[in-house]
Order: structure tokens, then sequence, then C-alpha cells
């Protein structure tokens, strides 16, 4: 059965960020994948010139209603990262309203790009309509510690808080949270970094079931950008088949993010290695 996603984030003419990133990954995997390009840029905006547009909300608008005049607005996920303005990401919410009308099982994946590290990396006026409009009708989310933090209010200084900002995230709508990095201390040393996730689950009683994950996995030794449209995107595929399984979908996103940038660094030294071996940790909270 076709499962169809619309995937709303940034495009680079150089390098893999945002939608190139996060689409063909998908389509590998069967997932259909229709792309709107939040900004259009020359190359990501780490280098030290980049030109292009940003998509304004009304040529948004126009796109989507292009895409409903032809009733072709059927869609199993939406996908969403990075993007500069306010009134843009006010009309992604727009339309995940509408196609959850459409149809109520829709599920929404949120990267709520603002910053990491402890700065923002987008304008700070984004921040609100995240907290106030765009986490609310999220189904899953997978900000880093820092995101975690802005959204909540909370600081992150123990796996408690990180649980507990974890459930405030719940509370503002999200059954499934990720937090996909932190700077706690790892339980398998400096190597290593740890991430959490938590999901609410419905029970057919109509009690909720918390499953929580903690998750340690290796380090790299080298900086890459577009990791984050990947997890996001892998997300999305793996939950789609383990729905109920937290563990299972985090062990098998982290496992193709961990081959993914092991792979680009053999690229990046003139080589591929046969290496296939990878560790993970998950403990159950």
């Amino acid at each position: 059965m076709e499962c169809r996603v619309l995937s709303i984030q940034s495009h680079v003419v150089r390098g893999y960020v945002g939608n190139k990133s996060a689409s063909f990954p998908l389509q590998v995997l069967g997932f259909e994948v229709d792309s709107i390009n939040s900004v259009q840029f020359s190359n990501h905006t780490g280098y030290s010139h980049w030109k292009g547009q940003v998509l304004t909300a009304d040529e948004l608008h126009v796109l989507y209603e292009g895409i409903k005049l032809n009733n072709v607005n059927h869609y199993d996920y939406v996908l969403t990262g990075y993007t500069r303005d306010t009134s843009f990401l006010e009309m992604v919410v727009d339309i995940v309203q509408e196609l959850k009308r459409a149809n109520p099982n829709l599920v929404y994946v949120c990267d709520p790009v603002l910053g990491d590290h402890g700065s923002m990396y987008v304008p700070q006026n984004l921040h609100p309509v995240y907290k106030n409009k765009v986490v609310p009708v999220a189904d899953i989310i997978t900000p880093n510690q820092f995101e975690a933090e802005l959204l909540t209010g909370k600081n992150i200084s123990t796996e408690k808080d990180a649980v507990e900002v974890m459930d405030l995230l719940h509370k503002m709508g999200p059954d499934t949270v990720v937090i996909t990095s932190s700077d706690l201390p790892p339980r398998l040393g400096d190597r290593f970094l740890v991430s959490f996730g938590s999901q609410r689950i419905l029970m057919p009683d109509g009690t909720r079931k918390t499953q929580r994950i903690r998750i340690e996995v290796p380090k790299v030794d080298a900086v890459f950008v577009g990791t984050g449209d990947l997890f996001a995107a892998m997300l999305l595929a793996w939950t789609h088949h383990y729905p109920t399984d937290l563990k299972t979908a985090c062990e098998k996103t982290f496992s193709v993010m961990h081959h993914v940038i092991q792979r680009t660094i053999s690229y990046a030294h003139g080589k591929i290695t046969a290496k296939k071996f990878f560790y993970i940790c998950v403990c159950m909270a």
C-alpha cells in the first residue's frame, strides 16, 4: 500500500541538507515523497557565503492550492524541518490541520529547528510560533537538548530533568518525543553520545502507557550538516513500521545514522571500508 509523505524543508544546490537529506532515503524505504522547499539556497548557511530565496507563506499557499485543486492532497505523513519565516510556519500549521481533518490518522513529524549548543540559528520570533502553534499539532518531535529546553523553559542537567522535559513536551501535544542529542555524561564513556526518547501509547482500555528509552551511540570525530534532517526522516520511516515500539524504531534510526556517517567519512578519506559493526546501548527507564 502506498504511503505518501509531504516534506516541507530546505533545499540547497550544493550539499545535502533538508529535503536533499530526507527525500531519497525515504524513497529507498518505499515511501512516496512530495517535496516543498521552504528555502532554496546555493548551499547551507554554514558557508562563508550563500545566496537564494525564502518561500513565503503566500507562495506556500499557492503550491498547496495547486495540489488540492487536482485532488492529490492525500497524505499519510507530513515532515517539516528548517524554515526562517513565521508566517510560513503558521501556514504549515494550517495545512497540517486541514490534512488531519481529511485524514485523522495522518502523522505529523516535526524537527523544531531552532538552534544548538546554546544559540539560535533561526530568527528568534520563530520560537513562540513553534512553542504555541507547531508543537501542539505535531505527533512526533525530534528536538536536540537546546531546542527541548527552549520549548519547555526547563534546563536539562540530569536524566530526571530529561524525563520531565519530555513529559512537558507530551503535555504540549506530541505523543512521541526524541531528544536527539544531549550534553549529559554517557555511562559507556566519553566516546558516546546520550539521547532520550518517550512515547505515550493509548491502550485498548483508554489508558495511556509511556515507554521511555535512553540511547547511547558512538560519537564521530567530525562535523556534518543535514544529520538532523536525515534523523527525522528515518524516525518517520521506522515508527511507521514500529508505531508502538519506540525502542526498535530508535535502534534502527540510529543504526542508519551511524552507517551513513561512517560511509561518508570513508568516502571523504577516499576509501570504503567493509566494517559493518555497530554498537548501541538502549536502556529501558
